[in-house]
């Protein structure tokens, strides 16, 4: 109760010597100075899903109250919460890891502060009688994806190259997020989509498939938690309290996924009529990919290999200087 009230006093301190970051504000509580909290907007990249179950575990079991902040979920583009961190018109965002260095490339200052996703959640998924059980399986097939960027594509082209492939080798599909139709109706012979979503979706409606797992050949950093080097620079305490507290739901949804199942219905519309078999194996696959010996922890080697796939596509011009672009100094 002690930290929480220095805690507090601390954030009500800052805002009255300085001004309130973008993207920032202060949320009024009842009246009192020290229960007024700073209000930080976190663009998602998506729609409310079971897959952000840590973030609602956080905001559920009061973590982030308890270090003087309240979330405001947003779900827009990933892209629109790249290019407004940079800016810093907004000081946090969840992405995946080929947009920090996209946009570092852009000169925008993105920083990776903590890394959400330890494996790259990509895959492709064949139905078992494709016969596509490896990445060099998949030359000469038809294979459909959201569009030629983003994650799938990423994790898609990695997948290739491991095989020693290109994207010439096959024919890329852009279906839009229609992969799990596409695929039950043979629009294509393989789709790349997330290993915690479509094979859940594909198998539920009764078919069986193939999973190719991107993290099984390439280790690419992946989604977590970014700021910008104005933000480093001058509120570092504000990362340190958001990467805490969401590292903290991340560790209880690890542990309790049932628990976390049950906060994430009041963040979800429909969750409590959606399938609920479906629903946890989508979150039990997603906790596979977020556990860590130490959570948040960015490997070097990660970020060299996510460079490395970016020049053979061409996103890439040129190396980046990578300990610019993300930093372990604010995991707890």
């Amino acid at each position: 109760m002690l930290k929480r009230l220095f805690l507090l006093v601390l954030f009500g301190a800052l805002l009255t010597a300085c001004a309130v970051p973008a993207g920032v504000s202060e949320a009024a509580g009842s009246g009192s100075a020290e229960e007024a909290l700073i209000q930080v907007k976190l663009p998602m990249g998506f729609i409310p899903n079971i897959q952000f179950a840590p973030v609602y575990v956080a905001v559920e079991n009061g973590y982030f109250r308890d270090e003087g902040l309240e979330i405001d979920f947003d779900y827009s583009f990933e892209t629109d919460a790249v290019a407004l961190v940079g800016a810093d018109e907004l000081q946090f965002a969840i992405v995946s890891g080929e947009q920090v260095l996209l946009a570092r490339a852009q000169g925008l200052p993105i920083v990776y502060v903590a890394a959400w996703y330890q494996e790259y959640p990509v895959a492709v998924v064949a139905k078992v009688e494709q016969g596509i059980t490896t990445p060099a399986d998949l030359e000469g097939k038809r294979i459909g994806l959201p569009g030629l960027y983003g994650a799938t594509y990423i994790g898609l082209e990695s997948l290739l190259f491991s095989a020693g492939l290109s994207d010439t080798d096959v024919t890329l599909d852009s279906i839009g997020f229609n992969q799990v139709e596409a695929l039950a109706t043979d629009q294509v012979q393989a789709v790349a989509g997330y290993a915690a979503n479509e094979p859940v979706q594909l198998r539920a409606q009764g078919y069986d498939v193939d999973v190719i797992l991107v993290a099984d050949y390439v280790h690419l950093a992946s989604n977590g938690l970014i700021t910008n080097e104005k933000t480093v620079a001058e509120n570092p305490e504000l990362i340190r309290s958001i990467t805490k507290a969401l590292l903290l739901g991340l560790a209880d949804t690890i542990a309790n996924p049932d628990q976390a199942y049950e906060f994430s219905k009041s963040h979800v519309q429909n969750l409590s009529e959606a399938d609920e078999l479906v629903q946890k194996e989508v979150l039990a696959r997603s906790i596979e990919l977020w556990k860590a010996e130490r959570l948040g922890f960015s490997e070097d080697q990660a970020w060299q290999n996510m460079q490395e796939t970016l020049l053979k596509i061409g996103l890439l011009e040129k190396p980046l200087d990578l300990n610019q672009a993300f930093t372990n100094e604010f995991i707890p």
